[in-house]
């Protein structure tokens, strides 16, 4: 392999982790014009959406769901609740944990926030099926590095 290859082969526009980035900033910086006005940020964007699913729901729980520790959840936890948004309360049944309902306040925002989530894939100008692939494909390249032990440096590996 000649050095021009390899060069090409190790150039940063090449890699994966580089395109994946860019996507991930790309899509934060579309949110942004939408959601600044309803002050809310991203990663609070989709923790709203996924509240409408169903509360209350633990701080743990969304976490999980939302691939975000509890370092990352608990601050955004706490403005969406000053905003008013939200309310934590501690679950009567297990004082550990926390559970977070929606306000009014957070509920009268369900439409308008469901209307950026159109008005984004009007943005992505990819079909129904083109943006369902993308998203299986992200979910299928994600999950294996996700769930395999020892695979990412902080996992132990399984001895049978």
């Amino acid at each position: 392999m000649s050095n021009n290859e390899i060069t090409s082969r190790r150039a940063v526009g090449t890699q994966l982790s580089f395109a994946l980035y860019g996507a991930a900033n790309r899509m934060a910086r579309l949110h942004k014009p939408f959601l600044q006005p309803l002050g809310l940020t991203f990663p609070q964007y989709l923790v709203m959406l996924e509240l409408y699913g169903g509360t209350p729901r633990a701080v743990g729980e969304l976490g999980l769901k939302l691939d975000m520790d509890t370092g990352t959840i608990t601050p955004l936890l706490k403005r969406l609740e000053s905003a008013g948004m939200v309310t934590r309360t501690r679950d009567r049944h297990d004082e550990r944990r926390v559970l977070i309902h929606l306000t009014k306040a957070g509920e009268s925002l369900r439409e308008e926030l469901w209307a950026v989530t159109d008005k984004i894939k009007t943005a992505c100008q990819l079909t129904d099926e083109g943006l369902a692939d993308l998203r299986d494909t992200l979910h299928a390249f994600a999950r294996p590095a996700a769930i395999e032990p020892g695979v990412l440096p902080h996992q132990r590996k399984v001895i049978p």
